[in-house]
Formats: C-alpha cells, structure tokens, sequence
C-alpha cells in the first residue's frame, strides 16, 4: 500500500534549549548544565514525526533567509519532506527558548515565531492542490489564528479530514470548531478551551463533551503519563500510555503523539488505534533529549506496540 499524503501547515522555529538545575528568578543569572540548537516548531516537529511514522509528507510554512531558515531546510531534505510549500520572507525564522529541568525532564518555553507568523490565508489558497490531495491535513496555534481557521475550513471544504493540535494554548471563537474533524488538546489546553480542569478521566469525558458541543468530531485529550482519553458521538475511552523506559525529557511528546495519529487516521485506523499508535509514538520521544530530533522511526513503534 503506498504511504499516504499528510500535509501540515505549521511553525519552524529553531529550538534553543538549556538544561538547568532550576529557573532563576528575575535579575539572576544561573549556570546551567548544557545547551542544545536544534529544529522545532510544533508544526515542524509534528512533520518529522509523521514522516518517521512512514508518511509522504508535505509542509506549509514560511522561513526567513537566514542561518535558522537554513536549518529548516536541511531537516526536511534529510527527513524527506516535501519543500515545495515553504516560502521565504525577509523576517527572521522564528525560535524558542527551552528551559529544561535537570532532574525531571519538565520544561519551560518561550516561543517567537517570527517568520512563519506571516503566513497569510490568500497564499494557503495557493496550496489548494496539494491539500485536496492529502489524506489528512494538520495544524497548530502558532500561525496566525485567521490563517489556521481559513486553512482547515479549505481543507474540510474539499473533504480533507483536519486535526487541530490547539497549542500553544489560547482561547478561540466559536467559528474554528467545527472545521475540526480532530482536536488534541492536552489537560491545560482543554480546560482553556472548555473552562473543566482537566485532572481526571472523568474530567476529560466532561472536555471532550464540551468540546463535541461546539462543533468538533472527534476529541483526544492527551494526558501526559496517563495516556489520552478519546470521544466521538460512538466511542468514550482512555488509551493508556506505553512505558518505553526512563524519562528524559518532555518536550516535544504532545507533536510526537499528533503526528503519529496524523499517519495513523491517513492509513484509515479507527480512532482507538490511531491514539494508541499517537502514544506509542510519544511515549518513544519521552526517552530521548530534543524535539524532533527525539522522534521514534516507524520499525521502533511497531515493534513497541508489537510487546506492549
């Protein structure tokens, strides 16, 4: 069966992330442990992610002309992900600084997106084609929020399925719910997005209801070690998370779980396995420093969900 097309419209940010005892407070300066460049961008990392997990993938975005620019661009040659989408603008590439604690993997970020912010929706009406091609289409909320909503109405107008990953977190209007076939919020995003504290499984299928209310199809709420809960109008279930071994760091696993899911509903997976194969993915990149740099291959999921 050939791989199937994901498209993902999304940020590139170059991470730089600093592993330290603790945060120093206002005015301190604190020597860390180390530091680490490398590709991010929820958008960028859930792309990675998809194409490890066997996807032909496509990626919509805008990088500047610069040293971060060009970082991007050399992942997606050695990850082979479609380029053919990404613009260029004279704004610099985005980054995020990553604060990452030493002992617990726990992690801190501050997020510019720089270039990719100017992502407008008349240039997502330019990538028409290759979404009505695509057997799913992502995105996430470090675009421009008119340019993500306009994105998955297209994409749902030429009966694309849509997964909106509602990260970084923030209110939204009522209008983006229903163009969202999927959404994955984690506890925090859902209860900005529901105002229901999100921490237990009950409090989950509360979300999930709220969230279904206004207008999405299908909801996963992804809970950290605890796995995710998923309901639609048929299905209500928690998927428990795999145990691959120790934690390193956090970071990252919520687009490891959305871009393994991506490719799991674009191979035509029910809901179920599609959340546990998500899991399989990010409890792999809890393992490993990084971000996409972390994601697992897709021999290493199969055989992870083969022995678990």
């Amino acid at each position: 069966m050939p791989a199937p097309r994901v498209t993902v419209m999304g940020s590139f940010v170059a991470d730089l992330a600093f592993r330290t005892d603790k945060l120093p407070a206002w005015g301190e300066t604190f020597m860390g442990r180390s530091f680490q460049l490398g590709p991010g961008g929820k958008g960028s990392n859930q792309a990675v992610a998809a194409a490890r997990a066997g996807a032909k993938v496509s990626f919509i975005s805008k990088l500047g002309n610069d040293p971060f620019g060009d970082l991007a661009r050399t992942t997606y040659h050695h990850e082979g992900i479609d380029t053919r989408h990404l613009l260029t603008t004279s704004t610099p590439t985005g980054a995020a600084a990553i604060l990452l604690d030493a002992h617990t993997g726990e992690n801190a970020i501050i997020v510019v997106p720089g270039a990719c912010f100017e992502l407008t929706p008349e240039e997502v009406d330019n990538m028409k084609d290759l979404i009505a091609a695509s057997a799913i289409f992502v995105t996430q909320l470090e675009l421009a929020l008119p340019t993500v909503e306009h994105g998955l109405q297209l994409a749902r107008s030429l009966n694309v399925p849509t997964i909106l990953n509602p990260a970084p977190a923030c209110k939204l209007p009522a209008s983006i719910f229903p163009h969202c076939d999927f959404i994955t919020p984690n506890e925090t995003e859902a209860e900005i997005l529901t105002g229901i504290q999100v921490t237990t499984l009950a409090d989950a299928e509360r979300a999930a209801d709220a969230l279904l209310a206004l207008g999405v199809r299908n909801v996963i709420v992804t809970l950290g070690a605890q796995g995710a809960f998923v309901k639609n109008a048929t299905t209500a279930a928690h998927v428990p998370a795999f145990n691959a071994g120790p934690v390193v760091e956090t970071t990252g696993a919520g687009d490891a779980f959305t871009g393994g899911l991506a490719v799991a509903l674009a191979e035509g997976k029910d809901l179920l396995h599609a959340a546990r194969f998500g899991c399989a993915v990010a409890g792999l990149s809890v393992t490993r420093p990084g971000t996409a740099p972390s994601v697992p291959t897709r021999p290493e999921v199969d055989a992870l969900m083969r022995t678990t």
